[in-house]
């Protein structure tokens, strides 16, 4: 077994895709409409499906927000260098709102940067 994908509710497509592919290097992997329920999907990950997890981009037509609730935590990504990639994402208007340093009672080098629709993504620096 393994983890296939993560599924988020996303306002506005193409500014999600944009996000992760522009901002954090992940590719756009397929995208299908499903016009009988009014939503599109969008797949995007740093490999293929068959060998990596992905994030699956839910649109539901005409709906441009959601509440994100209390139970969701957030996404983690590891990157090689975090403190660059912070910089690029603040240079992009991205909200970068905990700055690249050692975790709390650990060494792990980490950020936080929310999605244009807000949901967290933890960033992890990996050698």
């Amino acid at each position: 077994m393994r983890l296939l994908h993560t599924m988020l509710r996303v306002g506005d497509l193409q500014r999600s895709i944009d996000f992760y592919t522009q901002q954090l290097g992940m590719k756009l992997l397929r995208q299908a409409d499903n016009e009988a329920y009014e939503y599109t999907l969008a797949f995007v990950g740093y490999g293929d499906e068959v060998d990596h997890t992905v994030l699956e981009l839910t649109y539901n037509w005409g709906v441009s927000e959601y509440e994100l609730g209390q139970a969701f935590g957030h996404i983690a990504i590891g990157v090689s260098d975090i403190y660059r990639l912070c910089e690029q994402l603040k240079a992009a208007g991205a909200d970068v709102y905990r700055e690249p340093g050692p975790v709390k009672g650990g060494t792990s080098v980490i950020a936080f940067v929310r999605d244009p629709d807000g949901y967290a993504i933890e960033l992890i620096e990996r050698d």
